[in-house]
């Protein structure tokens, strides 16, 4: 049963500043595009990393570029292609002569935000790299393991799947990426508005005008607030209705895990911290599902060969499902 009593309200307004002035700062660059910036914004409140996919030109590495130089914390690019080893993302332990001794060189993917351009052209060896750090904040190199710093994030960026030389990404790193974010083409007042600004400005000096508006204790702060966002009983059984519907439904060969409830709760809370709330509602559930799902399930050969969709499927699941009031 759950306790029927009023708690003092958490006092969300530096959390809400700090977002607004982080949209603010992206936004003197990136035209429209809410909901993929929001999200980025709502996965580095929740802890978690972000995939983005969408066609080329789309400003998908910009605003990721744009979202670490808002924020003083470390920043590395690896670009991904064929030839990329795990030692060129990792490190590699080197003969250091000087001593006779041999020490290990951190990779780029020791750093607070990591963006990942293209991850889809690297192959699988070069993806299995990833698994340890996203999962754990940490490295194993012979033997040894190499801590990341905190708050460490992956942003990595894919065109679609059926764009020559690109790889299918394994399930399991799918799994480590906490939501999966759809791009999509700006509308035509947007596009507008890009060109409007592309004409009177380079965009070396739009970028130039971004400046860091909060710090790595900043982030740190506002997790802590964001993870103490209350939750209803009722609403982490609407969460479990809606993953496990993902498991049962015909049209899905496989379905959601237990990794994928937790994320709903972690993003459900940062997107209700966002928005100046100290509760989770049901709106901020059915908002984040099907980031948080679209990448973890898999759907029937029949539905893939019909054309069908993760988001029409998991539309129809949280559909059928009653809200609770």
């Amino acid at each position: 049963m759950e306790e029927n009593f009023f708690e003092p309200r958490a006092d969300l307004s530096a959390l809400r500043h700090s977002v607004e002035s982080l949209k603010q700062e992206i936004g003197k660059v990136i035209v429209g595009q809410d909901q993929m910036i929001e999200l980025l914004l709502a996965a580095i409140l929740a802890g978690g990393h972000a995939l983005i996919e969408g066609a080329p030109g789309v400003a998908k590495t910009l605003t990721a570029k744009l979202l670490s130089r808002t924020i003083s914390i470390g920043f590395s690019r690896i670009q991904f292609t064929p030839d990329l080893m795990p030692s060129d993302v990792i490190g590699t332990v080197v003969f250091n002569p000087r001593d006779a001794s041999f020490q290990f060189k951190k990779g780029p993917i020791f750093s607070n935000i990591a963006l990942i351009d293209e991850i889809n052209r690297a192959p699988a060896k070069t993806q299995a790299a990833l698994f340890e750090v996203m999962e754990e904040r940490q490295a194993t190199v012979d033997g040894e393991t190499y801590p990341l710093s905190d708050p460490f994030i992956v942003v990595a960026t894919q065109n679609p799947i059926e764009q020559e030389g690109t790889y299918r990404l394994p399930e399991a790193q799918l799994d480590r990426f906490l939501f999966k974010i759809n791009v999509s083409y700006p509308s035509p007042e947007e596009e507008f508005q890009v060109l409007i600004n592309h004409h009177r400005n380079r965009l070396s000096d739009m970028i130039e005008q971004i400046k860091p508006v909060v710090t790595a204790m900043d982030i740190a702060r506002l997790r802590e607030q964001a993870s103490g966002i209350h939750v209803e009983n009722k609403l982490i059984d609407f969460i479990i209705a809606i993953v496990s519907g993902t498991r049962k439904h015909k049209s899905i060969y496989l379905g959601a895990s237990p990794r994928a409830s937790i994320g709903i709760l972690n993003g459900a809370k940062a997107i209700a911290a966002m928005r100046g709330r100290d509760f989770v509602t049901p709106e901020d559930i059915i908002y984040i599902a099907l980031p948080v799902l679209r990448h973890r399930i898999t759907l029937s050969p029949e539905k893939e060969m019909e054309g069908a969709s993760a988001d029409d499927i998991l539309t129809q699941i949280i559909k059928d499902i009653e809200v609770p009031r």
